[in-house]
């Protein structure tokens, strides 16, 4: 299932992921010292009330050969839009980005909103990327096969504004909208094939109206370490709308979180997303993402429907420090009558977490898939 050269990579990965969260060799600097530079960044890990939004900001280099020397940069701010509201949880924007030597960048954000003492909930998430990428195709058949990979830059714009209230006791109902605009530009011959025979094209705009049911108990989404959380949300999208297609997508998911120790958690997720109608190939549910079947290259398994399940392991080490492991299994098929019956694939990994502010982690995240592997740097939990 999995090769030797994988398996090495994820011990080595884990091992220096114990050695960064635990070494304390003299030529590093202490502690208090970093604790000090990162309170200059807005890094401290006491949430400063005084403020009406406490930011704080953490940049580092990367390299990948796809997109060459680039920089990241991991962007955080905790507030409460009322100081007198202790009811509703802490308020919070996580922000990601980064930009290469290429002229590639990317920017993905989400945004929790808890008003009038959680009677309302506003939650904003959205991504801006100019990225190369690769498409192979829908199907797990076209996915497992490496030959399709083609290459083209993605040019995409998504957002998702969503507004609850809640109904009764942690149970929420809403409205949003998802919009999303990608275009495939500079493809490859195959790739140039591929978009001109799927739905969509190149160019590819779809707007729709979702409606949301929500129950959640989760003590604080971003990091949550005890509570569950279930929500329904169904998109239609049309022409009516501003998109370029008329279909509908239904996302199912369950979250539960238990608190094993003051500094253990096991977190278990399981997620479903059927699609129907005249669904762009940007639009098909993907097997593959920095949330769930990490270790798998974004868009390479992509069909109609998927489903899958994951439990991951948190703890909290000492000072800042953190580590998480997870394994998980996901499948996909272009008929929910046959989801689960073949094709399931593995996912297994370990992290590093980093407290930039009060329980708010920038997470590096080694996963591996079969035949593949991937790292994500993301701001909050997986799930």
């Amino acid at each position: 299932m999995f090769g030797y050269k994988t398996i090495k990579r994820l011990v080595i990965s884990s091992l220096l992921i114990f050695s960064v969260s635990s070494a304390q060799a003299d030529i590093l600097p202490n502690r208090q010292k970093i604790d000090g530079w990162l309170s200059e960044l807005g890094g401290s890990n006491q949430l400063d009330a005084s403020k009406k939004v406490d930011w704080g900001v953490l940049p580092g280099p990367f390299y990948t050969p796809e997109m060459g020397m680039g920089v990241g940069v991991a962007v955080v701010g905790l507030y409460r839009p009322d100081n007198s509201d202790h009811t509703s949880q802490t308020s919070s924007l996580g922000l990601s980005g980064f930009a290469s030597s290429t002229g590639a960048f990317g920017l993905n954000f989400t945004n929790y909103n808890f008003l009038a003492r959680d009677q309302w909930r506003l939650f904003v998430s959205g991504t801006l990327n100019n990225t190369p990428t690769y498409y192979w195709g829908k199907g797990y058949d076209a996915g497992k096969n490496n030959g399709n990979k083609e290459k083209y830059r993605a040019q995409e714009f998504d957002i998702r504004p969503r507004l609850l209230y809640r109904v009764t006791d942690a149970t929420y109902m809403g409205l949003g909208w998802h919009f999303s605009s990608l275009n495939a530009s500079d493809p490859d011959i195959g790739a140039a094939k591929y978009f001109a025979q799927s739905v969509g094209g190149r160019s590819v705009t779809s707007s729709g109206v979702s409606a949301y049911f929500s129950y959640d108990t989760r003590d604080f989404l971003p990091n949550a370490k005890h509570g569950q959380a279930f929500e329904i949300v169904y998109t239609y999208f049309s022409p009516e709308l501003g998109g370029d297609n008329r279909f509908n997508t239904t996302q199912l998911q369950f979250s539960t979180y238990h608190q094993l120790s003051e500094k253990s958690v096991l977190a278990f997720d399981n997620y479903a997303r059927f699609s129907s109608g005249d669904v762009p190939w940007n639009q098909l549910s993907l097997l593959g993402s920095s949330q769930r079947m990490r270790g798998y290259y974004e868009g390479r398994y992509r069909d109609t429907n998927i489903l899958t399940s994951q439990l991951e392991l948190r703890h909290k080490l000492d000072w800042r420090h953190g580590i998480v492991g997870w394994i998980g299994t996901g499948t996909l098929s272009d008929s929910p009558s046959k989801l689960g019956a073949k094709h399931w694939l593995p996912s297994i990994g370990v992290g590093y977490r980093f407290e930039f502010k009060p329980r708010m982690n920038v997470r590096l995240d080694f996963g591996v898939g079969k035949d593949s592997t991937g790292f994500y740097f993301q701001v909050g939990e997986a799930f």
